[in-house]
């Protein structure tokens, strides 16, 4: 953004105004599928993870405190710049515009860089974690299915393809798949919020407070559980502004859509945590499955629900699956837009003839997270591998907040008026508690047999993959310094 003067419709600048035309004008040829609801639902499924409630639980009764100081230091703060940042750039690649045009084009690659790592990493998991939810819902007799690295194996491979294909059919497929899973959702923390009605109703509860709340003491851990419970668990309202070249009014909507959805995913994560707590004993909490676990906990008694139960579990499988396909669509996007600004060659580009996706870089993303998914199920030494680049995954999508809290604060120096005072406030708060997340995720205080050797390795992790991104966008530098001569 390097335009002096502003244009007469509200001081935006000449150059701010002529990059988001020529977005725009690249969007044309993208089919407009999504509306308020379809954001809503997929929000709501995106950003409930399915074991913060187990997390939370462990803390007991002070798990109403750090909810309510994560909510107001993060939660609050992300949607308030969330939505300024997409009503003044509501535009195709969302984060990744955003960093491109509030600082300039490398800032705005490498964040686009660091969070197709993380995705991929993230959909890789996919038939593991398949695996396991399955293994539940069939019972013990099933545990196999997480452990042997053929079905695994398999169901990464299957489910990916599947991906693939509705990706490359476009939101007016996916769409119904993603609202699937946000109903879904909606539907098993319906069932997990009513358990304790149901408990007090037939005694096995005695008393139930959902709101009942204990000062947690200022410690390391509970800094590092704050900071987790803060970016891990409310983040991702900003994820849905990357296909906003393919949504309907997309400053409107995604605002509109995130005061729907906020609301409903702060109540689920409160009341879904009082009832595990109410239900589990703390030290018998499933930190993998807390989902599967309370609900077979809480209806045990009630034989003729038992099939429920397990129709339960595998809906939240569909969950699970709903919400890699959701993080695989949109980061397929990145490539494109990175492809419309000459970073990457046209290829990633290029839209099928018929659905008007990026099929090339559908095919990338997909292949990719296959490879890595097979990387964790081959050698110790690439399981190790994969294990640094896992725990690494946080830090990278972590480095995308950051530079999207900085924006406001340091960034835009075009644009007048500047961001109000409250919402720079809101930055600042927001950046401290990813700032925070990422110190932690770097430095254990979990048992390590070294923290020392622990922090190098993460930190080696993240910076050797950066550094393979720096190189990414040298090349693509000098190959659009041959075209323009």
């Amino acid at each position: 953004m390097t335009s002096e003067s502003n244009d007469s419709a509200g001081g935006r600048p000449t150059g701010l105004a002529a990059a988001e035309a020529q977005v725009e004008a690249h969007s044309a040829s993208l089919k407009k599928e999504l509306g308020v609801r379809d954001l809503a639902l997929t929000q709501i499924l995106f950003i409930v993870g399915l074991t913060w409630i187990g997390v939370a639980g462990k803390l007991g009764p002070s798990h109403v405190i750090f909810w309510l100081l994560a909510l107001v230091l993060f939660y609050l703060p992300s949607t308030a710049v969330v939505i300024y940042l997409n009503r003044l750039m509501p535009l195709e690649g969302g984060l990744y515009q955003w960093a491109k045009l509030g600082f300039n084009q490398n800032v705005g690659f490498l964040l686009a860089w660091n969070l197709w790592l993380y995705v991929i990493v993230f959909t890789s998991e996919i038939g593991l974690q398949s695996a396991t939810y399955l293994s539940y819902a069939l019972g013990p007799d099933a545990a196999w299915l997480a452990e042997i690295g053929w079905f695994v194996t398999l169901a990464s491979g299957l489910l990916l393809a599947l991906m693939v294909v509705t990706s490359t059919l476009g939101l007016s497929v996916g769409k119904w798949v993603h609202n699937t899973g946000g109903i879904f959702m909606i539907t098993i923390f319906g069932a997990i919020v009513i358990l304790p009605i149901i408990g007090l109703a037939t005694g096995a509860l005695t008393s139930f407070q959902p709101f009942r709340a204990e000062m947690p003491e200022l410690t390391l851990l509970n800094l590092n559980i704050l900071g987790k419970m803060g970016f891990g668990a409310l983040g991702g309202f900003e994820y849905m502004a990357i296909l906003a070249g393919e949504t309907k009014a997309p400053a409107r909507s995604v605002t509109r859509s995130v005061f729907i959805a906020a609301p409903v995913i702060a109540l689920i994560f409160v009341l879904g945590t009082s009832t595990v707590v109410a239900f589990v004993p703390n030290e018998q909490i499933d930190l993998i499955g807390p989902i599967a676990q309370v609900l077979r906990v809480g209806y045990a008694p009630f034989v003729f629900v038992t099939p429920i139960v397990t129709l339960a579990i595998l809906m939240t499988l569909a969950m699970r699956v709903g919400q890699a396909s959701v993080a695989f669509t949109a980061v397929t996007r990145l490539p494109m837009v990175a492809g419309w600004d000459h970073m990457l060659p046209p290829w990633f580009s290029r839209l099928h003839p018929t659905y008007k996706t990026p099929v090339n870089s559908i095919l990338l993303v997909g292949a990719t997270s296959f490879g890595i998914a097979a990387l964790s199920l081959v050698g110790v030494g690439h399981a190790e591998a994969f294990q640094l680049l896992f725990n690494a995954s946080g830090i990278f999508y972590a480095l995308c907040y950051v530079v999207m809290f900085a924006i406001p604060l340091f960034g835009l120096r075009d644009v007048s008026p500047r961001p109000p005072l409250w919402l720079r406030l809101a930055s600042l708060s927001g950046l401290l508690m990813t700032v925070l997340y990422v110190v932690l995720s770097v430095f254990p205080i979990i048992k390590v047999e070294s923290v020392a050797t622990f922090a190098l390795k993460i930190t080696a992790t993240v910076v050797i993959m950066n550094l393979v991104g720096v190189g990414i966008l040298l090349a693509a530098r000098r190959r659009a310094g041959r075209i323009r001569s």
